[in-house]
């Protein structure tokens, strides 16, 4: 079964990219050969996505790779708007809402289509740029040293895409908020340990002006597990791998990703725990929501979602999820799935957006 699904998620993209490419050759107002060049562009940045995959990137210099990751991945993105867009037209076409001549030959079809690809995807680029601080207030009737400020984030998949210079800047939000803890969700390498080491993010988590602590998430494996830690241990993150902390009375238990499918139950790593103090679970992806409940857990922060980073792919997120995105409660268990602040593949956000939490924790 599991062979399948991995033959229809290659397939799909090929078979939405002939579709594509088809209408692409019969809306041009151009000369054969002219619409084989543009054609032929367009195969080739989508097959360099595949073998961004399939080859990796991190034996060509930098810049290059940089370069191959931007315009592959993006691909992919553009890919699906255009399965959508010639998808919407045929169905126009068929109940006769869109003339022939539209979709064939047709000045007025290419503009009309290149001009809304710009607009939307110009709009997706700028959108992604601006994090937006989502604010969180959390109270609990046990007792606390202090109230307790928290940034929250996930998913920043730090690398090729999101680059040193854009992780300063976060860096300068998150100091902005003057926090006592900082927790990340997991995530936090995109996948090459390569492209982290030679722009020295060690560094600048060392600038963050309070306690890290992170758990894993499924882009931790990729980029090769061990590489990961001794990573985190450079950049002064602590990190817990099934393992629990407790900082300022508060409990704070990150679980493995769900990638190990030896990792521990989370009533494992709550057996000898105080559950007194309150306490807050990390954990990537947002499954069997249920167990922290059962597990008396006060918090939980995922991601993993990015909340489908495009419409509509988070209509098909809201579907396979019982919570995507947003706040949810269970009993006395409170829970954030975050849309994260960084992003997978191309920085385009169109229906969702980029954030970091920042939440106030309070005795009632």
């Amino acid at each position: 079964m599991n062979y399948m699904w991995a033959f229809l998620f290659f397939l799909l993209p090929f078979a939405g990219l002939g579709y594509t490419l088809w209408h692409i050759w019969n809306i041009l107002p151009l000369a054969s050969v002219w619409r084989w060049t543009i054609v032929a562009v367009l195969a080739v940045f989508f097959i360099i996505f595949i073998l961004n995959f399939g080859v990796g990137l991190d034996k060509y210099p930098m810049t290059v790779s940089e370069i191959l990751y931007e315009v592959g991945n993006s691909s992919l993105f553009i890919l699906l708007y255009g399965v959508l867009i010639f998808g919407v037209l045929d169905l126009g076409r068929a109940i006769h809402l869109v003339p022939k001549d539209f979709l064939f030959n047709s000045v007025r079809g290419t503009l009309s289509i290149f001009g809304f690809i710009t607009v939307i995807f110009t709009y997706g680029y700028f959108h992604y740029q601006d994090k937006v601080k989502q604010p969180l207030e959390l109270s609990t009737s046990k007792s606390l040293v202090r109230p307790i400020k928290i940034v929250m984030l996930s998913d920043l998949h730090l690398g090729y895409h999101n680059r040193v210079d854009e992780f300063r800047k976060w860096v300068k939000l998150i100091n902005a908020e003057h926090p006592d803890l900082v927790l990340i969700g997991g995530d936090i390498i995109d996948g090459s340990i390569r492209a982290i080491k030679e722009q020295n993010f060690a560094a600048e988590f060392r600038k963050i002006n309070a306690p890290i602590y992170a758990c894993l998430g499924n882009h931790e494996y990729y980029s090769g597990q061990k590489d990961a830690l001794k990573f985190y241990q450079e950049a002064k993150i602590n990190l817990l791998v099934d393992s629990v902390v407790t900082v300022d009375g508060i409990n704070i238990i990150g679980r493995d990703d769900r990638t190990n499918h030896n990792r521990k139950n989370l009533d494992e790593l709550t057996k000898e725990l105080d559950m007194n103090n309150y306490t807050i679970l990390l954990d990537h992806q947002p499954f069997n929501l249920e167990q922290a409940e059962h597990n008396h857990i006060d918090f939980q922060l995922s991601g993993h979602t990015h909340y489908g980073q495009v419409w509509p792919i988070n209509w098909i997120e809201d579907a396979m999820y019982e919570k995507a995105y947003g706040p949810l409660t269970k009993s006395n268990t409170k829970y954030f799935v975050t849309s994260g602040i960084g992003i997978w593949g191309a920085k385009f956000r169109i229906g969702t957006r980029s954030e970091y939490l920042v939440a106030m924790l309070k005795s009632k």
